[in-house]
């Protein structure tokens, strides 16, 4: 620790006198006000006092982030030894650590600025890790840029403790970028090999922007500078004088953003809740569950287990916002493992009405294969985001078609309206919040450029997959296809020898049928037995055997 000290120290004089001696020369950066005395008798910025002695001038604490625009002041970049600065202008961000010192008036920053449209997509923007001296008294700030050998890559340790950066880290390698591909970026990117030539040197003035609150917490700090880039051989710069221009973020803005987020999610868990009990209510007999697809209940389950873990991962890195994130995480979980998984078990069963009669050993090994299906994709889901990473918008997209399997269930089996259509239309909405909001809100806290293309893409895929649900529900689950191609369909209003056939009483209501009336009053079995058309069709909306000798009926 004794060394540590020292080297700070050290680093403390070196960047004083590279103040006092090196950028004495910059124009439009001079102290706030003029001295009639040379620096060497300022001896009061290096003596011990309190703060209520230095006059107007107060300890501004600098750490923050700040967001603003960079641009060179020449404009076709006649000086820059990289062809690959493309841009004259861009986006900012800066990182920024304040820590006073044994000397007073003097602050040591550390932080980390990322450049935004340097080069072209295949290099990304450019980030520099900075360190210097704040000497607050004359609101002047000098960086200089440094690397550390062996952590390319990685985020330094000093900005763990950053929740706006940190959100920013968890959203860029989930949503855009993973780690691996952030290294290869690295190691392959102009910056690199700028760090090795140039040395960046950082002249700054702070100021305050006043805040309409009285509080002083609240006030935000502006940035106006001039980041020059010498060579390390003497031969000339390496690219013209940038020009950086930033102000301090409202943390508490950006609080609000999550907290509001981690509110909607909540939200829209709980209503997805209400819809999941709604439609186990609508098909909760045996020959109802048997309609609905297993596939479309577990996709959605995965889709959910996925949401938890991204969100109790978040909370997990964002300390001060736990809670929040905590609670949005154990609403997934609520849904995804207990209503369906609940639903997903009662389907399987209803498609094995024979299990009932096999021994427990038997069922167990078979739940036991459902469960590690179950799981083991949802593990195979992670490795192959995580591999194809490039390609994630494509594969939400796949993972949004949760309702084709619905479609497909329903043609084949020739289902009568297995979902309720509140159902379909409510899990339809809920379920593109998340991703209309990360993808499409211009102003969301995970700081992600919108892509209107795509959510409208996912749009229009989500409402046609519902249209077509929707339209089996009240047309037929074969409506779109030609008769012509149909298989041959039982016809329960057949035509039969009425002198022939013995009718007796509906065994369903008890009361006579009469074979007088219209045909579609009544129906017959392919076993010949005859039942009034609206209690045939409740019994087969529970079981789908003839209520009589108990043989399997075909779909009606």
């Amino acid at each position: 620790m004794g060394a540590t000290k020292k080297l700070i120290f050290l680093r403390i004089l070196f960047y004083l006198w590279f103040f006092f001696g090196g950028f004495c020369s910059v124009k439009g950066l001079r102290p706030l006000r003029e001295r009639s005395r040379s620096w060497s008798d300022e001896q009061w910025l290096f003596a011990k006092k309190d703060d209520n002695e230095l006059g107007p001038f107060s300890a501004w604490n600098i750490t923050g982030t700040y967001r603003g625009s960079w641009r060179f002041l020449d404009s076709t970049n006649s000086s820059s030894r990289f062809p690959d600065f493309q841009k004259s202008n861009g986006n900012s961000v800066l990182e920024l650590i304040s820590a006073p010192t044994k000397i007073t008036g003097v602050h040591y920053v550390q932080g980390v600025i990322i450049f935004h449209d340097v080069f072209d997509n295949e290099h990304g923007g450019a980030q520099i890790r900075v360190e210097g001296v704040y000497v607050w008294p004359f609101r002047q700030l000098r960086m200089v840029a440094y690397s550390k050998e062996g952590e390319l890559g990685q985020e330094d340790d000093y900005l763990l403790s950053n929740p706006y950066h940190l959100l920013g880290l968890f959203s860029s390698q989930v949503f855009q970028e993973s780690p691996r591909d952030k290294i290869w970026k690295r190691k392959h990117s102009p910056i690199y090999e700028m760090e090795k030539h140039c040395n960046v040197e950082i002249a700054a003035q702070v100021s305050r922007v006043t805040s309409s609150t009285t509080d002083v917490d609240r006030d935000h700090y502006h940035l106006e500078g001039l980041m020059e880039s010498p060579s390390v051989d003497d031969d000339g710069n390496c690219f013209s004088p940038m020009l950086l221009n930033a102000t301090s973020v409202n943390i508490e803005v950006y609080y609000n953003k999550a907290v509001n987020y981690t509110l909607m999610v909540t939200f829209v868990s709980f209503l997805q809740v209400l819809l999941l009990i709604r439609q186990m209510e609508y098909s909760n007999t045996q020959s109802g569950a048997s309609k609905v697809s297993i596939l479309m209940i577990g996709q959605q389950g995965i889709i959910d287990s996925y949401l938890c873990l991204l969100h109790l991962t978040a909370g997990i890195l964002v300390e001060s916002l736990f809670n929040a994130f905590a609670t949005a995480a154990f609403f997934k979980f609520v849904v995804f493992s207990i209503f369906e998984m609940r639903y997903l078990l009662a389907i399987w069963k209803a498609n094995r009405p024979m299990s009932s009669g096999e021994g427990w050993e038997a069922m167990r090994r078979e739940l036991s294969i459902l469960y590690s299906r179950f799981y083991g994709i949802l593990l195979g889901g992670i490795l192959v985001m995580y591999e194809f990473h490039k390609f994630l918008r494509p594969l939400l997209l796949l993972l949004h078609s949760f309702w084709i399997p619905q479609v497909v269930t329903n043609v084949i089996r020739d289902s009568r309206k297995p979902l309720h259509p509140h159902y379909i239309l409510g899990m339809t909405i809920t379920r593109l919040a998340i991703p209309l909001y990360v993808f499409g809100c211009p102003h969301n806290f995970m700081r992600i450029e919108p892509d209107e293309n795509w959510c409208i893409c996912l749009g229009i895929f989500m409402a046609f997959q519902a249209s077509v649900l929707l339209l089996q529900h009240y047309l037929g689950s074969r409506w779109f296809i030609p008769r012509q191609i149909l298989p041959e369909k039982y016809s329960y209003y057949r035509r039969f020898n009425q002198d022939a056939a013995r009718v007796s009483d509906c065994v369903i209501c008890m009361t006579a049928i009469d074979l007088t009336q219209r045909a579609n009053h009544w129906m017959v079995t392919p076993c010949d037995h005859f039942f009034h058309s609206g209690c045939l069709q409740r019994w087969m909306d529970i079981k789908m055997e003839c209520p009589t000798c108990r043989r399997p009926l075909p779909p009606a």
